[in-house]
């Protein structure tokens, strides 16, 4: 899940525990265009306060001058969860602000003290691969383990949602472009976690929602399990720190591994994992480097934008074409006219 739809049911818990009610929405499903997929999250106190989204906006202030007009309970026949739908004719969707051919369901359900908000937030604070299963003929919701790979469920009887962890990430090294790429990490909602052994680097560690550990960092990698939900970054350019936690990271399902450093330091990093470590070519076929994406980037703010656009489509699942990345880009730009790279003939003009 998202850190946005966690902090969500945070706030979901906060607001029951304070003895307030409210309206939680979430989509169910999208026809067309969609500012944000099935599962999105939305929490509507019984003031107005929001916390969440489930579209670009308009839908979520229908939502609210509802619930301040009319109160909570006449959002919710009988007390019960409903679904409404957003979109059905074109004019609607336009006064919604919908793109075109865009359709929304929602479920609605009231937060009440019996919705398990503090046992859910706890069990996704433990990382815990979670499946909540709201019944719209009662009200009641049940919360169980979750199978991986499991897709959000709706039967008109029953809604259930897989929620898993915050993804992570693990940056090897505390430099300055660390500190660049930690804070905009945090603001795209990973958890984030430094490691750097290096006192010199680590003495003025500045970001307070960023911890630093000091240990090796293939200890650290192996203390921290990573799994298909983190990303591990090496960014030091020093081999005695990058090179052992990178190995440990390619043994792991980490969905993205990478090194920072120029196209010649990452094949002598690829040559040395091989020939004196043992690593597969499945292993470095894994392995990322130069990491980022290619966009002219000089300065750390810019290379830290650089990488973390190519983590978020490895995140997304997104396929980027060989020619954006850094090494290949390089590679177009340096080659001779007439010379093919990846298969394309480089004209100079």
């Amino acid at each position: 899940m998202e850190a946005a739809d966690l902090d969500v049911l945070r706030e979901c818990a906060q607001w029951v525990g304070a003895g307030r009610t409210g309206v939680l929405v979430t989509v169910i499903r999208t026809w067309g265009s969609s500012p944000r997929p099935a599962g999105a999250m939305l929490a509507i106190r019984d003031d107005g306060l929001v916390r969440g989204s489930v579209s670009g906006g308009c839908i979520e202030d229908d939502l609210v001058m509802r619930v301040q007009r009319d109160g909570v309970d006449a959002q919710l026949p009988n007390g019960l969860p409903t679904v409404i739908t957003y979109g059905v004719t074109a004019d609607e969707a336009h006064r919604f602000g919908l793109p075109c051919g865009g359709t929304l369901q929602l479920a609605l359900e009231k937060l009440r003290a019996d919705s398990g908000f503090d046992a859910l937030v706890a069990r996704l604070s433990q990382r815990s691969l979670t499946r909540r299963t709201l019944d719209f003929h009662t009200g009641r919701v049940t919360v169980a383990d979750a199978a991986p790979g499991s897709a959000l469920a709706y039967d008109g009887d029953s809604l259930s949602v897989t929620l898993g962890a915050r993804y992570r990430m693990l940056v090897i090294g505390a430099g300055q472009l660390s500190h660049y790429l930690c804070q905009t990490a945090v603001g795209l909602g990973f958890d984030v976690t430094v490691c750097d052994p290096r006192i010199e680097y680590t003495e003025g560690w500045s970001l307070p929602d960023v911890p630093i550990m000091r240990d090796m960092p293939d200890d650290t990698v192996l203390a921290l399990h990573p799994d298909e939900r983190t990303a591990v970054l090496a960014l030091t350019h020093d081999p005695k720190l990058d090179d052992m936690a990178l190995l440990e990271a390619l043994n792991t399902p980490a969905f993205y591994v990478g090194a920072l450093g120029s196209r010649a330091n990452n094949d002598k990093r690829r040559q040395r994992l091989r020939e004196h470590f043992g690593a597969s070519a499945a292993q470095l076929a894994r392995l990322r480097g130069p990491v980022g994406l290619y966009i002219g980037s000089r300065t750390p703010p810019e290379i830290a934008v650089s990488i973390l656009a190519e983590v978020i489509a490895a995140k997304n699942g997104v396929e980027l074409p060989a020619a954006v990345h850094v090494a290949e880009a390089k590679d177009a730009i340096s080659a001779p006219a007439g010379v093919a790279v990846c298969g394309t003939p480089v004209e100079h003009s």
